[in-house]
């Protein structure tokens, strides 16, 4: 999810750069063959499903149904609203005789809006935020294999690694580490990119086995469930709800290689609208499927059975494949600040051990996701798309437009800060 699509492209053109990249050069070529209208409904639903909806249950389960959907409702169409803010700001820019026509990435978008500051910024969310998803990919492989073949195992021994204990998550972590770091040594990743495409698949053939499940559970038993969780979950449900639609990044790319630019908005809000009911069909069931019983990764809740194992390890599998695809932004940024843009060995190694390390001490998917959604993605979902559009329009807007982009960059400040105060303490177990 995200920007695996700008890591593909942006890594497979790096060899035909001659001269070393500079602040001001794209991240991403725009000669790319034009895409109709039914690929770009593919490469936004692409780009925003993910992982992230595996925790959606747990989420209504705090929140309660009711205001699981009405928040998951509200961040899907802000959420589009941003995204259109980017388009716009980038048509604007580019529509000036000033060198703005090559303007391909959200990291060109700020460049050209705040110069170095700008792209500084952007930078720094980018790598926080693909970073942050590829901890919660590990998180995810290891509760689930631990779930699937340690579940009333305690593998807890004399053993050390900083503050938490030799578990059976940590086994399956440094079980993982040493073919990531293979994987990851890959300089181009263009023969990795249907990994992308199965990702997809996998992830969609989970929800259906699992809304197929919830189903049947339903039929059978019903269990109580809450309506509304209470303010002090809401900014909890809110950086839940803002991870699972991230993929604001792939905008600007996805609007460049369309046919018909004019109907971007139309078909963004379309794809939007049916992520966002499916988002809402899936937490909620899977809610009322096992109420107070539903864990945080909602495959966890299948029964034994061939068909839940294989679920379970195909989701594994295709995060474990899309982990260097998704860290692949995070080398072109680290690499071109601190090597030169020069492919460097030793770095990627180091972003590999520092994620897994961060993995090992976050014991909760769901409140990773919090955590994550609330203190990165509102920066790159809200906050920027708001304030570029400020700063590009600021003598175009009346007061009504003034008004809306600075009253969602303050949310998406009030949001970020509240929410991730929030999802910490719930990772550390603080109560107040």
């Amino acid at each position: 999810m995200g920007f695996e699509k700008e890591a593909i492209s942006s890594s497979s053109s790096k060899k035909l750069r001659s001269p070393l990249p500079r602040e001001d050069t794209p991240l991403i070529s725009k000669d790319k063959p034009l895409s109709s209208q039914p690929k770009t409904f593919a490469n936004v639903f692409i780009a925003v499903v993910g992982a992230g909806v595996l925790g959606l249950p747990y989420a209504f389960k705090r929140t309660g149904w009711i205001m699981g959907l009405l928040m998951l409702f509200f961040v899907a169409a802000l959420t589009t609203y941003c995204m259109m803010l980017l388009v716009y700001t980038r048509r604007k820019l580019e529509s000036f005789d000033n060198g703005f026509a090559k303007i391909a990435s959200f990291g060109d978008l700020g460049f050209a809006v705040c110069g170095t500051v700008g792209r500084c910024v952007v930078d720094v969310l980018i790598i926080l935020s693909q970073a942050g998803f590829c901890v919660g990919y590990l998180i995810f492989i290891a509760n689930t294999m631990a779930n699937l073949f340690n579940n009333e195992i305690s593998m807890n021994s004399s053993l050390s690694l900083g503050m938490s204990s030799f578990t059976a998550k940590s086994l399956y972590i440094w079980g993982c580490f040493p073919f990531q770091l293979g994987l990851n040594s890959i300089a181009t990743l263009t023969h990795l990119a249907p990994l992308s495409i199965f990702a997809d698949v996998v992830d969609l053939g989970a929800m259906g086995v699992v809304l197929v499940e919830d189903l049947s559970l339903i039929l059978k038993q019903r269990h109580e469930v809450m309506a509304f969780g209470g303010l002090s979950v809401f900014f909890y449900g809110m950086g839940v709800a803002v991870y699972a639609f991230e993929g604001i990044g792939m905008v600007l790319p996805i609007e460049s290689e369309m046919k018909d630019t004019a109907k971007c908005g139309k078909i963004l809000a379309l794809s939007m609208g049916l992520i966002s009911l499916m988002y809402g069909a899936f937490g909620a069931l899977g809610y009322f499927a096992f109420g107070a019983e539903t864990k945080d990764i909602i495959t966890a809740n299948l029964g034994a059975g061939w068909i839940s194992t294989l679920v379970q390890l195909g989701l594994c599998i295709n995060l474990f494949f899309t982990f260097p695809l998704m860290m692949n932004p995070v080398y072109e940024i680290v690499e071109r600040r601190f090597w030169g843009g020069n492919y460097c060995l030793w770095l990627r190694w180091l972003l590999v051990m520092i994620v897994s390390l961060v993995a090992l001490f976050v014991p909760n998917f769901a409140d990773f996701l919090s955590l994550v959604g609330s203190s990165v993605c509102c920066g790159l979902g809200f906050v920027l798309p708001a304030f570029f559009h400020l700063l590009v329009f600021k003598e175009e807007l009346g007061w009504k437009g003034w008004t809306l982009d600075v009253g969602i960059v303050a949310l998406g400040l009030v949001l970020g800060i509240s929410g991730t105060w929030y999802s910490l303490m719930e990772i550390f177990s603080v109560k107040v």
